[in-house]
């Protein structure tokens, strides 16, 4: 069975150009979320939970499906699991031809090359700070009021939220120096 899949978004608003679009391609069911929030998806909760064996789920692009690559791998792994299908009228996507690279492998590998491209940013930009004597993570709390905080806690005559008002140090961060 075609299910096609709709939701706002900026470009189509009202769902009117992706609404032409699936009945234009037979879709026999149509379903539309209400809002163009990622959060609230209960449509598509509701139409992946209910797939059946042999189903394909027809979009006019990728984005109305998902919020993210790995969001739709996830709806991938899904529909693999359920042995369901996909296809993104935009994209000209199909994952019912099984010609070819299969699609959801493309996108597990993009997800993954993402990752590494984040990562390998993070670790340069880490390496370079370090390299111009920048210590990377939360600037350290003022010695002279680390000293107070100590001092307060240990006269015990302050509560750790007059300590925390008067040093600005916090519960934790004054546990942490207690402990060295």
């Amino acid at each position: 069975m075609l299910v096609g899949y709709m939701r706002p978004y900026e470009d189509d608003f009202n769902c009117k150009h992706q609404l032409k679009l699936l009945k234009e391609n037979f879709c026999k069911t149509i379903i539309s979320e209400e809002h163009s929030s990622a959060k609230k998806r209960t449509q598509l909760n509701n139409m992946i939970n209910n797939l059946n064996q042999g189903d394909k789920i027809v979009v006019a692009k990728l984005f109305a499906l998902a919020d993210s690559t790995r969001h739709l791998v996830e709806l991938l792994e899904t529909l693999q699991t359920k042995e369901a299908y996909l296809q993104s009228l935009a994209e000209n996507i199909d994952t019912s031809n099984k010609s070819g690279y299969p699609f959801y492998d493309i996108i597990k590998h993009l997800v993954e090359f993402q990752g590494d491209v984040i990562s390998e940013k993070t670790k340069k930009g880490l390496l370079e700070a370090k390299q111009k004597g920048i210590s990377p993570g939360r600037p350290r709390k003022p010695d002279e009021n680390v000293r107070r905080a100590i001092i307060m806690y240990q006269s015990k005559k302050y509560s750790l939220a007059q300590i925390k008002e008067e040093t600005g140090i916090s519960k934790s961060t004054l546990y942490r120096y207690l402990e060295n």
